[in-house]
This record gives C-alpha cells, structure tokens and sequence, in this order.
C-alpha cells in the first residue's frame, strides 16, 4: 500500500506538466506557437514528450506500475480475508480485565448455564459465537464485523476495476465534434468531425452507425440576458436508411444509443446569403456558422467561402462579416446588445480572387487565409452592415443580400465501451465505503470461573472493538442485558422454614 501511494503520488505530479503545458492533443495551434515564442526551449521540453503528457512512455510507465502495485497489494489481501471470513474466532485473552472494556458479573448458575445466557444474547445481536475449554475454565468468543474488511477489500477491488474501465474508455473510445446548422445534419465518420479523437485501439473503419439531423434549435435566455437552457430536436438513424427515431436532447440530457452519446456543447448563429452573380444563376440561402466572440451577447465572427460562382466564372467570392442577433450601429461599427435575435444585423466584407481551396494546403472554414490577402490574390470588393432582406451591390454588378439566419448547434458525439463497466464499478466503491464508514468489527470473550467465597460462579466478560473509540454505551448495553438475563434464568431461592409458634 505504501509502494501504491508513491506512485499515486508520482503520477500526480506527472500531470502537472499537462496542465502547465499545451498538448497537442487538445491544440496543436498552441503547441507550435509556444514552439515560436521558446525556439531555445520548446524543442527540449519536446524530446521529453512534455507537449504529450498523457501519452508519453514515463507516464505509462508509472500508470503501469500503479496497477501492478494495487494489484499486488488488493488481491492478497481479498485471499486472506476470504480466507479469515472461515477462520473462527480467537481464543480468549488470559486476562480479559485487559481488555478496554470489561467487566464481571457474579451468578449461581453453573458455568455452561451462564455461557448459554451469553452466548443468546451475542447471537440475537448476530456475533459469530465458538465455546471452548480453555486452561483456565469454559469460555466463549464471539466476534462480528466482517462487512467492514470486505467493504475495504471491495473498495480498493472496484477502484482498480474502475482505473481499467477508464483506460479501455480510452483505448477504445472516441469523440468527435461538429457544428451543425438547422436543416443539416452529420454522419458518424471522421471525415465529417471538425475535431475528432480516437483512443489508439480505435478502428476508424468500424464506427457506430448513426447519423444525425437537427431539425429545430431553440435556446431559452434569462430577463438579463442570461441563457437559460439549450433544446435540440433532432432525428437519429443508420446510415443506411431506415425508420428515423425523433427526439429532443439538452446540455444535460443527451442522446443514448448503442454505446453513443450525443450532447449538445454550445450554440450559434448561421447568417444566410442571396449572391446574384450577373450572367449566372442565383446562390440562394446559402448559409455559414458563425462562432460567437462575446457569449454575452452572442456576437459571431465567420465566412462564407463561395468557390463556384457558375460556368465560364473563374472568380472566387468570400464573405466575411459580423454577425449582432441585437444589432446597434454606433459611428458605423455594429455590435451586438443582446443574444436573443431581436434585431438580426450583419457587417459584410466581400473578398473576391483566390480562395486557395484546392492548394492542398489546410485552412479554417471560419476564417481566410490571411497570406492570400496579403498577396493580393484575395482583394476586398465591398463592406456594409445589412439587416434581413437588405442588399449591397458590388462594382461588377453581383448582389449580396443578407436573407435570412438560422442557429446551429455544437454537437458532440462520444464513444465509450467502458462507461457500464465504470458506472458499476463507481457503485462498487459507494457500497464499500459505505462498508468500512458504518460497519464496526467487534470481538467479544466470555469465561466463567468460581466465585471466591466458594458459591456459585463469576462470569467475566471483555470487548475489543476496532476502529471505534467511544464503545463504552455498546458494552454497557450488553453487560446490562446479560446481567437481567441472568436473574431470569437463575432458580429462585428455596423457601425459608416457618418457625413454631411458642407454647403458651
């Protein structure tokens, strides 16, 4: 148990590094800026996989040693308690008056009369009871409790069964994210996640087959502001086609299916678009989420890359803008006042030229590529701030008309085979602790000897209890019950002799 707590211990402060740190499991973004603002140090601190905590070799390593130790330390103990719960109790002390509470108790009864007293009353208060003749007269040892050790032995047997359905959630498991705009929906294949992560035991090739649609969201605000609930109604079924099953899932309400959570993370916004294009035919509604920059207010940064304008059209359209739910124009900046759409209003900035989508280079699909506008093959060709239904024109005659918005939620799927194992194995560890916090184990010893004056006999008792310090009101109880059970039991005196009136 000591080698245990060392590497517990240990593993702690392993971790802290992972938090100090950033991981490129969580961003890779931030890895490579430390990687720019530490030239010097970040390319150390990676040959010691720092910037990979928690899957590093040293880390496995003490994870390893941990399991191995509890292992070592809970599975002899389980043997020898199984092994002691057919073990009777212990012989009785020598000296019972050394025992922390003790008392004797006279009786003319005989010695096996006043142990069966004793041993009614242990076994009403359900001690396991053995008589025996020891050397210095019969006696008795009775002990109750065992709940206690096997609530431990449960305990550290359900926390190690609990470590293992947490590391198979994660060899095992996986997790993706995407935002999905009302009127659209995902399929479970990692080509469609936005961000996705996948335990190293995971084949990508045998993924749950679901696919989702989010049919309507509606989110809830306080009087100031203040977002009350999320509510996603959305149809789920295979891919393949089928009966669609329809349902309403919240942040703590989540879509359960075949080992598949589905949750809803966040919300937003997806300003929607008319591009006329002169000589080709009409984009309508053509709609892009917008990720908020203030939750407050639920003010939404994003673009709307348009590759395909029509046959013959060799440039490229981006919108970028500003989305306000409650939009307040104040010297021509828009900001937002309010997260409810009261007043739907947007800032646009038209790019048109080289998106740089087929370049084979990567990009974000909420942002432009910053080095394309400073190359001039991405060039700004017009900026207003719009309401719904409102148009702004462009120098070669395109029209771009804010339409309509629609919300999208964040939305995320999670896989993980080891969450029935660990929610038992979490009750497990609730019902042995419980175990060891209510269960006391108690031993209790009888002997029966002769009185000093030579009538009748002494019945000496003593009770050890562990892990208790206040037993003085429990043994009192049980010397007082023994003690009337006594005098019930023991035979009334024989009457004393009437003496003869005198003669008179």
């Amino acid at each position: 148990m000591r080698t245990a707590l060392i590497l517990l211990f240990l593993l702690a402060l392993a971790a802290i590094p992972g938090s100090l740190l950033p991981q490129r499991s969580l961003s890779q973004t931030n890895v490579n800026q430390y990687f720019v603002d530490h030239p010097t140090l970040a390319p150390w601190l990676d040959r010691l996989f720092l910037f990979d905590v928690f899957s590093s070799p040293w880390f496995a390593a003490i994870y390893l040693l941990l399991f191995i130790s509890l292992i070592g330390c809970v599975f002899p103990r389980a043997v020898e308690h199984g092994r002691t719960l057919f073990t009777p109790p212990p012989t009785a002390p020598r000296h019972l008056h050394r025992l922390p509470e003790s008392a004797t108790l006279p009786t003319p009864l005989a010695a096996p009369a006043a142990l069966d007293v004793v041993e009614e009353e242990l076994r009403v208060r359900r001690f396991r009871v053995v008589r025996r003749d020891g050397k210095a007269g019969p006696e008795l040892s009775a002990e109750k409790g065992y709940l206690r050790e096997t609530g431990n032995v449960l305990f550290h047997l359900s926390l190690l069964a609990l470590l293992l359905g947490l590391a198979g959630g994660k060899l095992w498991g996986y997790e993706g994210s995407i935002l999905v705009t009302e009127g659209s929906g995902f399929c479970n294949t990692v080509q469609q996640y936005d961000t996705y992560s996948a335990g190293p035991l995971v084949d990508n090739g045998e993924m749950s087959d679901l696919c989702v649609d989010l049919a309507d969201f509606s989110a809830t605000y306080e009087e100031n502001g203040t977002a009350a609930s999320y509510t996603a109604d959305i149809t789920y079924g295979p891919a393949g086609g089928g009966a669609d099953q329809e349902t309403t899932i919240g942040v703590n309400d989540p879509l359960r299916t075949d080992g598949d959570r589905v949750y809803v993370t966040g919300h937003g916004y997806s300003p929607c678009f008319t591009v006329a294009v002169p000589g080709a035919e009409p984009i309508t509604d053509a709609c892009a989420p917008f990720l908020p920059t203030d939750q407050a207010v639920m003010g939404s940064e994003g673009v709307l890359k348009l590759p395909d304008l029509g046959a013959g059209i060799t440039e490229q359209l981006a919108i970028q803008g500003f989305f306000a739910p409650t939009g307040v124009v104040q010297g021509g900046i828009l900001s937002s006042a309010d997260p409810r759409p009261l007043d739907p209003q947007v800032a646009v900035f038209v790019y048109s030229g080289y998106l740089g989508l087929d370049s084979g280079l990567p990009q974000s699909v909420y942002t432009l590529d910053q080095r394309l506008i400073d190359q001039d093959r991405l060039t700004e060709v017009g900026r207003a701030n719009l309401a719904v239904g409102e148009s702004t024109t462009l120098p070669d005659g395109t029209v771009v008309t804010f339409s309509s918005y629609r919300q999208f939620a964040a939305l995320q799927l999670s896989h993980d085979p080891g969450q029935i194992w660990v929610l038992g194995a979490a009750i497990a560890v609730l019902v042995g602790l419980l175990g060891m916090l209510l269960v006391r184990r108690e031993r209790v010893f009888a002997r029966v000897g002769p009185a000093a004056d030579g009538g009748g006999t002494v019945l000496s008792i003593g009770s050890l209890t562990r892990g208790s310090a206040d037993t003085g009101p429990r043994f009192a109880e049980l010397t007082d019950d023994v003690t009337r059970a006594l005098a019930a039991t023991a035979p009334a005196p024989p009457p004393s002799p009437e003496r003869e009136a005198p003669p008179s």
